[in-house]
């Protein structure tokens, strides 16, 4: 999970760049980067940390240009917190492109071997995106054949980037004196944007991972970047072109963006995020009630922030008062993206503080978006008991999550996740809470409202263990935490992609 964006405005582009990025910070806090174009040269600076953090007065004064693309980085399994892995990532040939890429490749090993020894390109991070844009690059110098680059040949590139990459990736790229270019893959995974705004210059385009950011910055939102699409918008400006580069795409989103990730206030493939969390919350009201009809509770909740839609709807179904009982520090990090159980867990607390008299000699029910490990749960379990809490129920707006997340969200092995092996009962205990109550899985699917958006299916791996890109089994998944149990990074051996590849 990581947040981009792509501008083709008017005017000088650094300062949109950088309030879009503000904007996307939920979704990473590793590192942040902007690159931005000046006829045929990029201007770039990235480093590691928050967006307020990278980017001082002389670095956004340097990022000249009226087109720009910009990242922040959330980092994936196996991957390493170094400056180097920062995005965008660049390079000179053919063409002179950046790219920026949120997802996660399944076939990185393949595709790393191919551009070795076929393509003659050298990666020189453990980075996926590196590999994404090396085949991108290797693809559109196949296309122009040494010519002239044209909008025709870059919709061609694409294609058979989709006839190569497996897994999830939304992509922004800059391909120097041509223009930007963005796609989402066959099954958009991962999210992507479109909006429009008229400026006193002319038209202006933005592209980013929510609409929040267009919202926030004027733009108009035009529509989702379908699965398989790609779009060009020429360097000079111009109008907005886009073609369909997977021919079998299906619209799969992940599930987890509505749970977790997203923030409430954007609009994702027509659905909106904050009536989604509140359809859950109504739906897991509804279920407590049929488990646990005897179930006696004071107050309702949440943990904040993401489960406060859920928490308040779900009181409203029981008919229990709805209280803010934790008070967020907002400058600590989201403890579920940090690279590291050890950081999660000392950073709880200091994330965290209650308000005593919400819990002393009361039957509480706490409300979260999900429980994936169980550490911030566990603390958050005994700070109630600490302020005197009678009882202490636990109730996850998400099913159990029970397996990996390969396309982009760091759940990388079955062992460290809580549910895996464990009833509920089991949780309980090993939270600390005198009960679980888990949503349905049907339910959470339900409270998406698909059918009404034109969507069959959602993405719902981490769940079920369904992977929608058919490349993805038991063994792949042994070794992806074989791997990352033996502190290597995320690279799976070779022949074994290329059985899979191969039988997909």
């Amino acid at each position: 999970m990581c947040g981009i964006v792509g501008i083709v405005a008017q005017s000088p582009v650094n300062q949109l760049l950088y309030d879009a990025l503000q904007l996307l910070q939920h979704r990473g806090q590793d590192a942040a980067g902007i690159a931005t174009a000046q006829g045929n040269t990029f201007h770039m600076h990235k480093g590691l940390g928050l967006v307020r953090d990278v980017f001082r007065t002389r670095d956004m004064r340097a990022l000249l240009g009226s087109m720009g693309i910009a990242h922040c980085r959330y980092p994936t399994a196996g991957s390493a917190v170094s400056p180097a892995e920062a995005q965008p990532f660049y390079v000179n040939s053919p063409f002179g492109i950046v790219l920026g890429h949120n997802g996660n490749l399944t076939n990185t090993a393949t595709l790393r071997a191919e551009l070795f020894k076929q393509d003659r390109r050298h990666v020189n991070t453990n980075s996926d995106s590196e590999v994404l844009l090396n085949v991108l690059a290797h693809e559109l110098d196949a296309v122009a054949q040494g010519q002239q680059l044209t909008q025709e040949e870059i919709f061609q590139a694409v294609t058979r980037v989709h006839m190569r990459c497996r897994g999830a990736y939304a992509v922004v790229a800059m391909i120097a004196g041509v223009g930007l270019v963005a796609f989402r893959d066959p099954w958009g995974i991962r999210p992507l944007v479109v909006g429009r705004q008229e400026s006193a210059r002319g038209v202006e385009y933005m592209i980013a991972s929510e609409s929040v950011a267009l919202d926030a910055l004027g733009f108009t939102l035009l529509r989702d970047v379908e699965p398989g699409e790609a779009l060009f918008i020429a360097a000079q400006g111009g109008e907005l072109h886009s073609r369909l580069c997977a021919p079998q795409a299906r619209k799969v989103p992940c599930i987890f963006e509505f749970v977790y990730l997203a923030r409430p206030d954007s609009v994702m493939d027509g659905i909106s995020v904050y009536e989604t969390r509140l359809h859950m919350g109504e739906a897991l009201g509804q279920r407590i009630r049929r488990l646990a009809p005897e179930l006696s509770v004071d107050v309702v909740i949440p943990i904040p922030d993401t489960s406060r839609p859920s928490a308040l709807q779900l009181a409203a179904t029981l008919g229990v008062p709805y209280r803010e009982g934790f008070i967020k520090n907002r400058y600590i990090g989201r403890t579920f993206i940090m690279p590291g159980q050890a950081e999660r867990k000392r950073s709880v607390r200091q994330k965290l503080n209650a308000i005593s008299q919400e819990f002393r000699d009361k039957s509480v029910l706490l409300v979260d978006d999900s429980i994936v490990r169980g550490t911030t749960s566990r603390e958050i379990v005994q700070m109630a008991r600490d302020c005197g809490a009678r009882k202490v129920y636990f109730a996850s707006a998400a099913p159990p999550v029970r397996f990996p997340n390969v396309y982009g969200i760091d759940m990388p092995t079955r062992r460290e996740l809580l549910a895996t092996g464990r009833d509920d009962a089991a949780i309980a205990r090993e939270i600390g809470a005198d009960a679980v109550f888990y949503q349905d899985l049907q339910d959470l699917v339900g409270a998406m409202e698909g059918a009404r958006h034109g969507i069959d299916e959602f993405d719902t791996s981490c769940f079920n263990g369904h992977y929608v890109t058919g490349d993805v089994d038991a063994a792949y998944l042994a070794l992806l935490e074989n791997q990352r149990e033996d502190g290597e990074s995320l690279q799976l051996d070779l022949d074994f992609n290329l059985r899979v590849t191969a039988s997909a």
